[in-house]
């Protein structure tokens, strides 16, 4: 299966980190290769999300179930979609000055072998570029906010 961790210390605060990833139906605003997000339910702390993933021939709706525990992690786990095995984990810890350090912890294993192989490939520079979405998008959300209150 394949498993990637990509750790970064961002200049936002742990709250402001995780309201940006758990706000899952902005999903196609940032995130490269999805195309939409729907909140199909939610109770408390656990959401069940869909996500349209699409990269060249590969489209596939996933479903997983989302825990939030604020403010520090957010665990996710597969449902439905076209894996045998996904589990993912953001956790959000205080750093000095108002920051924040993020990790991203993946570990997946698709149903279909000859795609595995496939995304393979490119699964680590594609979730490195994820984790840039993420930070790209704090900039421009938390900056903007920044300047309002100038």
């Amino acid at each position: 299966m394949p498993a990637h961790v990509e750790t970064r210390v961002v200049p936002y605060s742990p709250g402001q980190m995780f309201d940006l990833v758990a706000d899952i139906e902005s999903y196609p605003e940032f995130l490269p290769w999805c195309s939409s997000a729907c909140i199909q339910s939610c109770e408390g702390d656990v959401m069940l999300a869909d996500l349209d993933i699409g990269y060249g021939f590969f489209a596939e709706t996933f479903t997983s179930h989302v825990t939030l525990s604020r403010p520090d992690r957010i665990d996710v786990a597969h449902a439905r979609g076209p894996f045998r095995h996904l589990a993912n984990r953001w956790r959000f810890e205080p750093r000095e000055a108002g920051k924040c350090e993020i990790a991203f912890e993946i570990d997946f294993e698709f149903r279909s072998k000859m795609l595995e192989h496939m995304i393979g490939a490119v699964f680590h520079r594609a979730f490195q570029k994820m984790v840039g979405s993420f930070e790209s998008r704090a900039a421009e959300i938390y900056a903007k906010s920044n300047q309002s209150t100038v």
